[in-house]
């Protein structure tokens, strides 16, 4: 009797684990959005880099999943003339723009987005 009752509580706790594990691989381990799928992602239509004259990295504070990292990235890309890329582990956007960017406007973006934008710097 004891060593079924062992075997049911680790059939559950195994149960549990992967339902969890599949729950990450569907929805992502996200901070944000949990209990929903991630955020579709805004394609940039003009992938080729020699169209994007000016080049930044921006500094965004609170992005630290996937899916903060995409609505960053979707918040700069509606335009049409932007192509940003996040990388959550340096909380960095790097973004390519084909006109020059004001600080002010992407500090709006990044804040309507839900994150805070720290600093840009100019690449060259």
């Amino acid at each position: 009797m004891g060593n079924a009752a062992i075997i049911i509580i680790l059939i559950a706790i195994v149960a549990l684990a992967v339902y969890g594990t599949v729950r990450r691989i569907r929805y992502g381990s996200a901070c944000c959005g949990e209990r929903e799928p991630g955020e579709k992602k805004v394609r940039v239509k003009d992938k080729d880099r020699s169209n994007y004259p000016y080049a930044y990295t921006l500094k965004i504070d609170g992005m630290h999943c996937s899916n903060c990292a995409a609505r960053v990235e979707n918040a700069l890309n509606k335009c049409g003339y932007r192509w940003a890329k996040a990388d959550v582990g340096n909380r960095k956007v790097d973004l390519l723009s084909k006109q020059e960017e004001k600080e002010s406007e992407l500090s709006k973006l990044i804040a309507a987005a839900g994150y805070t934008m720290l600093s840009l710097a100019e690449k060259h």
